[in-house]
């Protein structure tokens, strides 16, 4: 009978290890960050969530966007914030994300939509981030032609809307850009956390290689200059 109870036991150890692995590397994937997770999670432009997991897979919604844009590109240091505040139907003062709303919307690094919403839950799609992070960043005023060019060699680039070709070859151009295993952008699929964070990565490390401006040798009894 103990033979039996043992052998049962084995049969339905073995019956779950396909289920207890996956488990494993689900656990795994969720609590073991990338290179890319890392860096802005410590740069604070992203945080993990309560349980310390960073979810790279979960969507993004534009509450949050506007929340990771301002620190990413220190937006609440720009001029345009000092305007007065927005009347904005759908995000009153006491909402989490209120003042980095305020602040993507006088700076015009989000627009809202008709009536003045934000609608803050609303998930954003792959093209909707790359346009609005070419928008912090400074979209490239290339020509038509010039952006069919740089998005032909991507096999989706006829999905990407025409408003957002010329800041996603921004991106394109910039080197920030993340595509899946057959080159495409999907640019109507929601924005992940981990697209997000990859992005910013590529443009933190851009911004590591920009040269830094070399010190102007002092000469003496020289005249200083104006």
């Amino acid at each position: 009978m103990r033979h039996l109870s043992i052998t049962l036991s084995l049969l339905a150890l073995l019956q779950n290890l396909p289920a207890i692995a996956q488990a494993q590397v689900s656990q795994s994937t969720s609590g073991t960050p990338s290179d890319s997770i890392q860096q802005v999670v410590a740069l604070k432009w992203m945080t993990n969530f309560s349980d310390g997991n960073f979810y790279p897979e979960r969507l993004v919604s534009r509450a949050e966007l506007a929340s990771i844009m301002v620190k990413a590109f220190r937006l609440d240091k720009r001029q345009a914030v000092s305007k007065e505040n927005l009347a904005i139907p759908d995000v009153p003062a006491s909402y989490w994300a209120f003042n980095d709303i305020q602040t993507v919307l006088k700076t015009d690094i989000m627009k809202g939509y008709r009536g003045n919403q934000f609608f803050p839950n609303q998930r954003v799609t792959r093209a909707e981030a790359f346009a609005i992070f070419a928008q912090a960043y400074g979209v490239f005023q290339f020509s038509d032609d010039t952006v069919d060019e740089i998005l032909a060699v991507y096999p989706d680039e006829k999905s990407i809307p025409s408003w957002a070709r010329k800041a996603i070859a921004t991106v394109v151009s910039e080197g920030f850009l993340n595509t899946d295993a057959q080159n495409n952008i999907s640019p109507l699929k929601p924005v992940t956390r981990g697209d997000i964070a990859d992005v910013l990565s590529k443009y933190l490390q851009r911004q590591k290689q920009q040269p830094e401006t070399p010190d102007v040798p002092i000469i003496p009894n020289s005249p200083q200059s104006p």
